[in-house]
């Protein structure tokens, strides 16, 4: 367990804890403000230049869309153990399955301790009292689940290499991730929205490991993009591999022939099916190449779906700037 510091000590200590000089005799009474801890030449964790409030909102609403929780990991690019810490999510396998699928990463940049203060305020993150790195979990709604000092997620003091205890990470990430969701639910309650709001559903399946579902997801996530399929649609993600009976719906909406994920289909607010991702060609998971792009937008067509000509060009060529570094026709 590292050494910390008062926070009253802190400006004049920070060229010193950017680096890893000898321990004090005897460490300090004053409640901890940073924690002391190697450096590295690698990549930064912190984008130092991030708006955080925008992050925040955008990994809720990711969130709210996967039924998953948000991860907040404080801290800055002069701390070696905020460095360590992202290396254990990164390099531990089992941690990274388990961030990747249950929970959306948010790093916050906390500078000189004089960044986003407002935000550790508004979720009870004590920096000053619990040091750097500091873990806030939140519910897809913003509310606060778990707050974490990670001194006690720590290697035993003399372990050497210094770093943390990947099981106990793994046992704070795991009693903190969101109850898994039942598809049949989710479904329904995305079925009885549109029903209220004069809409279709715009449903889609995938999983957390599905690259090109999270390509799909995230274009469906820009501005533009979202705006436009608002008016017509309300977005009913699946998740396959976490929801329960996620796969079982799949098989039932594509009649067992999705040729993979991602899969989407534009039901009615009764759930009756007008058209899917099964192309003459196949299904065309995330419309990259102009024959998949063609289908989307004949889907958008067929479902008489509320959008306007000049919404669907719209549309139409979004998708098509989105995919211009593609060189082949992706396996989806």
């Amino acid at each position: 367990m590292p050494l910390h510091f008062a926070l009253a000590a802190f400006p004049a200590l920070l060229a010193v804890l950017a680096g890893d000089p000898p321990a004090p005799t005897s460490p300090p009474a004053a409640a901890p403000a940073t924690q002391k801890a190697p450096t590295d030449a690698a990549k930064p964790v912190y984008d130092e230049n991030a708006d955080a409030h925008a992050a925040i909102d955008a990994a809720l609403a990711a969130a709210t869309r996967d039924h998953s929780r948000v991860l907040l990991q404080w801290g800055a690019n002069w701390c070696g153990w905020c460095k360590l810490l992202h290396g254990t999510f990164a390099s531990d396998k089992e941690i990274a399955k388990k961030l990747r699928d249950e929970y959306v990463v948010v790093y916050v940049d906390v500078g000189r301790m004089d960044k986003n203060a407002d935000l550790a305020k508004r979720f009870n993150a004590d920096l000053a009292k619990n040091g750097l790195p500091y873990l806030t979990v939140l519910d897809s709604s913003g509310v606060v689940v778990a707050n974490q000092e990670t001194g006690s997620l720590e290697l035993p003091k003399g372990t050497e290499p210094r770093g943390h205890d990947r099981a106990k990470v793994l046992d704070f990430l795991t009693k903190n991730q969101a109850p898994p969701a039942k598809a049949d639910d989710v479904l329904a309650a995305g079925l009885a929205k549109a029903s209220s709001e004069g809409k279709l559903v715009f449903l889609h399946f995938g999983a957390p490991w599905c690259g090109w579902c999270h390509r799909l997801e995230n274009w469906m996530a820009k501005p533009d993009v979202h705006a436009i399929l608002a008016k017509a649609f309300v977005d009913v993600k699946i998740d396959t591999d976490r929801m329960t009976g996620g796969q079982e719906l799949l098989t039932k909406h594509a009649k067992g022939k999705n040729g993979g994920v991602p899969w989407f289909e534009i039901v009615d607010a009764s759930g009756a099916a007008l058209v899917n991702s099964n192309a003459p060609s196949g299904n065309v998971g995330f419309p990259a190449q102009p024959g998949e792009i063609g289908w989307f937008v004949e889907m958008l067509t067929r479902s008489n779906a509320k959008l306007s000509s000049a919404d669907i060009a719209a549309l139409k060529s979004s998708l098509e700037a989105e995919s211009k570094p593609a060189a082949a026709t992706p396996s989806h």
